[in-house]
This record gives C-alpha cells, sequence and structure tokens, in this order.
C-alpha cells in the first residue's frame, strides 16, 4: 500500500518547542518556533522541519501527547528559555514517504507499524520516531504535501 525505503542515518541535532496535546494541533508549536528563530535572526534557509513524536496516540490520552516541533541545524542555534535542543540517534531507519493532508498519516503508521514491521522480519528501535516534512504547508496544497515518517530499526 505505501512504499518504504531502508535509510542509515547520521546523528542530527535539532532544536525546538515543546508541544503538548493533540498531534494535529503541533503546526502552532511550528509557528512558535519560527517566529522565535525569526525574532532572534537564527533562521536559516538550510534548516528542515522536524516532528518528534513521544507517545502512542492509540494508547495515550490526546491532552498528554507529547511532541517536539523542531528544525534541523539545531547545534548553530544558541540554547534560549523558549527552545529545546533535540538530538536524533542515527542507525537505520525505515522511511515512508505519505503524500496528502496530515490528517490520513494516522492510516499511514497504522501501516506501517501494524503491517510492513511485522512482515519485515526487522524490530523496532527504542528510540524517538520522527517525521520530516519534505515542503510547506503555507504554499502546498494539502493533497500535495509530502512527509517522511521514520521509524528507527534495530
Amino acid at each position: 500500500m505505501y512504499d518504504v525505503t531502508l535509510k542509515t542515518l547520521a546523528p542530527r541535532e535539532l532544536v525546538g518547542v515543546p508541544h503538548e496535546g493533540s498531534y494535529m494541533a503541533i503546526d502552532r508549536a511550528f509557528e512558535r518556533l519560527g517566529g522565535t528563530l525569526m525574532a532572534h535572526n537564527l533562521f536559516r534557509p538550510d534548516m528542515c522541519m522536524v516532528g518528534i513524536y513521544l507517545d502512542d496516540p492509540d494508547l495515550v490520552p490526546e491532552d498528554r501527547l507529547r511532541s517536539f516541533a523542531c528544525v534541523t541545524e539545531g547545534q548553530h542555534v544558541p540554547t534560549q528559555e523558549t527552545l529545546v535542543h533535540q538530538h536524533l540517534e542515527g542507525g537505520e531507519y525505515a522511511v515512508l514517504r505519505h503524500k496528502g493532508p496530515y490528517a490520513d498519516m494516522h492510516k499511514a503508521y497504522q501501516w506501517l507499524y501494524g503491517v510492513w514491521l511485522p512482515q519485515s522480519d526487522r524490530e523496532f528501535r527504542d528510540t524517538v520516531r520522527f517525521e520530516e516534512y519534505v515542503n510547506n504547508p503555507r504554499d502546498t496544497a494539502p493533497t500535495e504535501l509530502l512527509t517522511d515518517i521514520h521509524l528507527p530499526l534495530k
């Protein structure tokens, strides 16, 4: 149903802001992050948007879901009250490219974890899962949004 690519990634340093609540509301955290970076003249064009998701929305109540709205190249951003540094472990990842609205990604996650992972004979590595946003929802139609979902593997 979806294409999955195996990729080996180098460790990455991010900077972001925490978000608690519905994952569908993380856009507010991205707005806060962008505003902070722009206000302090820290935004760089080579930064990519990354969402880190710490909880399973099928198991944790929506109001208690924890996540971070981040950008790459975080090692170049000084620590501030509103910004939190995050580290993504390097290693092997299964990467599913989702095309379409963010609201439809839950189906892709269910397929990745419920169908692909058991059939792959691979195991989930205990580290954060994350999404990398390939294009920007400000200038991209919802049906054309591209998101790379990263599943860490042992």
